[in-house]
């Protein structure tokens, strides 16, 4: 497994949401214990943000959405990927990727709309 950006949070995604929405943010949690591929992944991450239809499926399209992420209200969306490992695991390079296009994304927001990522075992 890639040693790029291991878990933000050694937390349960409970915990992690509590956490978000105490600070006033929105959680969408993503079960990712059997999301094995990229592909499987990036359709799990646009369907828990609520990614419009015509969003593309590819690393370019992701980083694009979560900078975006107009169609959302207003504050902060904070990720929290539970299992991400299986990915990790199944196909080590496009964990590696897509963390890297989480970790970017949070740098730069736009739209008012703050992005986080926050990865956990469980």
């Amino acid at each position: 497994m890639s040693e790029v950006e291991q878990p933000s949070a050694d937390i349960t995604a409970r915990e992690a949401a509590q956490d978000a929405e105490q600070r006033g943010a929105i959680a969408h949690v993503l079960d990712g214990s059997d999301l094995v591929s990229k592909r499987t992944t990036l359709d799990g991450i646009a369907a828990v943000l609520d990614f419009p239809e015509w969003a593309g499926r590819n690393l370019d399209a992701l980083y694009d959405c979560l900078t975006d992420l107009s169609w959302l209200s207003e504050g902060e969306h904070v990720l929290i990927w539970s299992g991400f490992q299986a990915l990790a695991k199944h196909d080590p390079k496009a964990f590696s990727r897509i963390n890297a296009v989480l970790r970017d994304a949070e740098q730069h927001p736009m739209c008012g709309r703050a992005f986080t990522a926050v990865l956990t075992r469980s």
